[in-house]
């Protein structure tokens, strides 16, 4: 196969054609693609540039690893998005003696009429700023925070999120309306104290 035959298949051929081949070149086309995708999502996880880095390799490295546990119930990009970030969840989860540097949303990507599309107090997160929502995405915990980033930041669906997470869409919603429920209780708190945690 030509090096442009290679770089034309979706993603899911050419999770095939590594699967079946263990052929590192072409998986070199899945890291060029979504390298800076991963980084991104890492980068919110870590103590700066070199820890993200860090995170970036370990991800790449564990999807070689299982990529033939990918079975095409979602895109791959959805698989990937929450690998990525149960990946960062599980390392945030066993460095809970690091303390996280409160930068992991940026105000660019967040997009808070969306974050309260469906939720009953909607009015309380179209009113929350920007820099405070990021100051209490950091309060609550890495599994909430990560579902929150793939639905709000990643705009995946409740479907998509449920094949991606391998667990019902009412599980799904469940964990979604929990997870907004604490960020709008940790926000209030946070506003009541005057800006102070």
């Amino acid at each position: 196969m030509t090096q442009d035959a290679v770089h034309t298949l979706t993603d899911e051929a050419l999770v095939e054609a590594i699967v079946k081949t263990n052929d590192t070149l072409l998986f070199e086309v899945l890291y060029d693609r979504y390298e800076s995708m991963v980084y991104n999502k890492c980068y919110g996880f870590a103590n700066g540039v070199d820890e993200a880095k860090d995170l970036t390799q370990d991800v790449f490295l564990r999807v070689f690893v299982k990529l033939a546990s990918f079975k095409g119930k979602s895109k791959f990009s959805t698989w990937l998005y929450a690998f990525t970030y149960n990946h960062c969840v599980n390392y945030v989860t066993r460095n809970t003696a690091k303390k996280l540097e409160k930068k992991s949303v940026s105000s660019e990507v967040v997009d808070i009429e969306n974050i309260g599309e469906d939720v009953d107090s909607t009015q309380e997160f179209q009113n929350m700023r920007v820099e405070q929502l990021k100051i209490v995405m950091e309060l609550i915990s890495p599994e909430e925070k990560m579902i929150l980033l793939l639905k709000y930041q990643d705009n995946l669906s409740i479907k998509e999120l449920a094949a991606a997470l391998e667990i019902g869409e009412s599980a799904v919603k469940m964990r979604l309306k929990r997870a907004k429920e604490k960020l709008v209780d940790k926000y209030t708190n946070y506003t009541k104290d005057g800006e102070s945690i």
